[in-house]
Order: structure tokens, then sequence, then C-alpha cells
């Protein structure tokens, strides 16, 4: 139904004019259902009927309104009337809006398919990113990032550790636990250790000069190699600096110094996040390591780290192939005091 129901039997008096040349009468115009009934004023005779979604107004805006029945010359209707100006608006307007409107379709289908792949490229671009940089990049070019690194570490914390018994100490330490490379000792700020990329390690001074046994330096180790949860390190660093410095070191080959330092800054501030006992405990059981000296180097009262204890692969004994000879802990031990 096109009509309005407040709508019905409105009637109002026009000026009609059957063509262009013709003189202009005076007429009766009657809103019905879906057209509009012209009759004349004394007979009632109908003289037209217009379809009301095919009528237009000639002069939008103006007063008094003129219609016509197309937009082909012929009829028009001259109005005055103010109700009957707004019903005929009126279902212009719902007339509009039932009508289908493809371009309008059309646009609304283009600018959802440009908003969803804005929001894959937002949410899905970025790690994409930072994963294709951290797995083409050649080892050589890791190894400079991890030295630049480490350089950046030793103006915040002091020149690593070193003596020539305790670098041997270390060389050993690395080949005991495969996937270090180099490990280096920091002397001050740093707790724990940190992996860097190029298979740099880093430990703290504290991992090797309170225990009594090199079981809780490895366990240190050990356990930031599991924390990273199959992350290589480059790829944990450009996690952390974001994707405009993976897009800069895919494009140029380097990372910006300001990121190197920021970076830096974080690996002392920052903590890693423990992993999960459960894995933590088959890390120790690949690498021949009893967990429990770490456990209680984390925690003397071995409240918090129960689970360690308890499930130690080893039960809390030596190692079956000791982490360091005796000698080389006690060189290892005295790394930093140039002995």
């Amino acid at each position: 139904m096109t009509a309005l129901s407040e709508y019905d039997r409105l009637e109002a008096v026009g000026l009609w004019r059957a063509d262009p040349e013709a003189q202009r009468r005076e007429v009766i115009v009657s809103l019905g259902d879906a057209s509009l009934v012209i009759s004349e004023t004394k007979a009632g005779a109908a003289l037209a009927h217009w379809s009301l979604p095919a009528m237009i107004r000639r002069n939008p805006g103006a007063h008094p309104a003129i219609y016509a029945p197309s937009e082909e010359p012929g009829e028009s209707l001259e109005l005055e009337d103010e109700v009957m100006i707004a019903a005929i608006e009126k279902v212009h307007v719902i007339i509009e809006s039932h009508r289908p409107h493809p371009g309008r379709l059309r646009s609304f289908l283009i600018g959802g398919v440009v908003l969803c792949v804005g929001a894959a490229a937002l949410f899905w671009l970025p790690g994409a990113l930072v994963d294709h940089a951290a797995r083409i990049t050649p080892m050589a070019k890791r190894i400079e990032i991890g030295r630049k690194l480490l350089a950046e570490l030793s103006t915040m914390t002091g020149q690593p550790c070193a003596s020539p018994p305790g670098e041997q100490a270390l060389a050993v330490l690395s080949k005991r636990l495969p996937g270090h490379d180099t490990i280096v000792v920091l002397p001050e700020a740093l707790k724990g250790a940190r992996l860097l990329p190029g298979k740099l390690a880093v430990i703290g001074r504290n991992t090797i000069e309170g225990p009594d046994t090199p079981e809780v330096v490895a366990g240190y180790l050990i356990s930031t190699e599991d924390g990273a949860a199959g992350q290589s390190p480059l790829k944990q660093m450009l996690g952390a600096l974001g994707p405009a410095a993976a897009l800069r070191l895919l494009t140029t080959g380097n990372l910006p110094d300001s990121g190197i330092t920021s970076y830096a800054e974080q690996l002392l501030r920052e903590q890693p996040m423990p992993p999960a006992t459960d894995g933590l405990l088959r890390a120790f059981r690949t690498a021949g390591v009893s967990s429990t000296p770490y456990a209680y180097a984390l925690d003397p009262t071995g409240e918090t780290v129960l689970g360690l204890i308890e499930a130690d692969p080893f039960k809390g004994e030596p190692s079956p192939r000791p982490v360091l000879p005796d000698a080389q802990w006690v060189a290892l031990q005295d790394i930093c005091t140039g002995r």
C-alpha cells in the first residue's frame, strides 16, 4: 500500500493544466491508495489518474508546488495546500526507501571488502612481516645484530667479565648445553640469563657467584631457552620492536640504533616469563640436568617451585654427566674477579 493511513480521503483544491498550452482549471485533488485522482469541482467527474510512484515535482522547494505525472511534457498540477503537499512528499520518501539501490548495494559490498582487507592487513600483516624477517635473516646478520646488542648491554652493565680460565669454562658450558655458541657473563644489572640473536647468551653474575653448583647457571639457560616457546631470539627482538623495524631489516639489512638501545634496556628491565613446569622439566631431562638446584636458586624455601623439586628427573642427584668439572666451575665463578 502506497498511501498513508493518516491521509485517507485527503482532498485539496488545485490548478490543473491538460497540456502546456491549455488554460488552468480548478480541480479537486484526492490522494488515493496508489494514485492521485484529479476531478472536476462541480460534476466530480474524474479528469486524470496519476500514479504516485511515477509522478514528479517540477519545482522542489518552491511554492506553490508544481507536479507532473512523468518527466514527459504534458499535464501539470499546481498545489498550495500544505497538508496535501506534505502527504505527497511523504509518500515519495516511502516509495524511494523501498526501491532497490544497486549502486548503493555495490558501494556497501565494496566498502565491506575494503574494510575486511584493511582489518586483515592491520592484524595479520605486522605479524607476518616479523615472521618473514626473522625467518630469512642469514646467520651472519643475526650474529652481527647479537654483537651490537651485546655492545649496547655492555654500556649499561659494564664490560663482560673475562679471564682465560673462565672463558675456557664458558666454552665448555656452551658445548654442554647445545644452542649457545657463545656465553658471556655481564658484571652488573642483569639477573638470570637472556638469549641474543646469533646463538649468543648472556648470564648475570648472580648465576655463578652465589650458587655452589654449575647446575644453577645451566638451569637459567635451559629455562630461558624453553621460555622462548619456539621463537628465535631475533623474532623475539623484532616482536618487541615492531613491524617498522622488521621492514627496515628486510629493506636495508639493518636495525635502527635506537631500537637496539631500547631492546637492551627492556632485556635488563624485564624478567622473562617463567615457562610451564611440565615443559621445563622435559627440557631439564633432555639436557641431562637436575632441576632441583635451579629451583632452590629461584626460591630458597622451595614453596613456589615445588613442582621442579618433586618431579626432578634426577631426583635432586647430580647430573649423570657433570655440567662442568669442578676446576672449571671454580674458574667460572672467579671470572668477574680477574683471577
